[in-house]
């Protein structure tokens, strides 16, 4: 078993492991118990009571956080004639057709989101070895394959905080919610949207208990364990 640092122990002095918390003192302990010198991630993790395996159990979406995640979001757009047009006004980073597709076949992936419009898909395809295994590969569930018309849209939406939310085949979501330097209330607000979102879009196949454990920590700081029943009963309500 890794033995943690000085500064990990310490920070884990701030969190009972016997507790669980309502999602707004995690969120304030969270903060508190950040130690690393730079703004470090908070991060959602959750361990869900579905089936990975089972295609009627999977659960993918995205959810809008009201205050972004504080980080500037890089993003290409696969299009052509009038889309291509279209993410240029938009200021994407780049956007291209078989152009683009080549460049990332020579090793270019400085980028964090990529759109695509329908039409491009065929091309985007041969690219998904290389895109897929980073989570950088346009879905249509992910709302990143959209027509030529809806391209500014999605454009500014993945700039505002859009994130994209998916069951890993431990059955366990990952998802950043923002930045230890945001305040309380907006690390709440956006911990708060993404559980509704997720507790939304329950899979019709999913049985039981839906979310099993939820937890949240910055990216060098310790798990706290979040009150299941209290963040049902907030997106149920909601």
């Amino acid at each position: 078993m890794a033995i943690r640092g000085k500064k990990y122990q310490e920070a884990s002095k701030l969190v009972d492991r016997a507790k669980v918390y309502d999602p707004m003192e995690a969120v304030a302990i969270a903060k508190k118990a950040s130690f690393a010198g730079f703004d470090e991630t908070v991060e959602l993790h959750l361990k869900m009571g579905v089936d990975p395996r089972a295609a009627d159990q999977q659960v993918r979406g995205t959810a809008l956080l009201p205050h972004g995640l504080g980080k500037q979001v890089r993003v290409v757009v696969f299009a052509q004639g009038e889309g291509a047009k279209l993410a240029n006004e938009a200021k994407a980073e780049f956007v291209g057709a078989d152009d683009l597709v080549k460049k990332i076949e020579d090793g270019w992936i400085d980028f964090d989101v990529s759109i695509a419009t329908p039409d491009m898909m065929g091309k985007v395809g041969k690219l998904g070895k290389i895109l897929g295994r980073r989570g950088l590969m346009p879905n249509p569930k992910a709302g990143t394959v959209v027509p030529p018309a809806d391209l500014p849209r999605a454009i500014s939406e993945v700039r505002k905080g859009r994130v994209e939310f998916r069951l890993d085949r431990t059955a366990i979501i990952h998802v950043p919610i923002g930045k230890k330097s945001f305040d309380e209330q907006k690390l709440y607000e956006n911990l708060m949207s993404i559980l509704e979102a997720i507790i939304h879009a329950r899979p019709a196949g999913a049985k039981g208990q839906y979310i099993k454990t939820a937890s949240i920590s910055t990216t060098m700081g310790p798990g706290i364990k979040l009150d299941i029943k209290s963040i049902m009963e907030s997106a149920v309500s909601a």
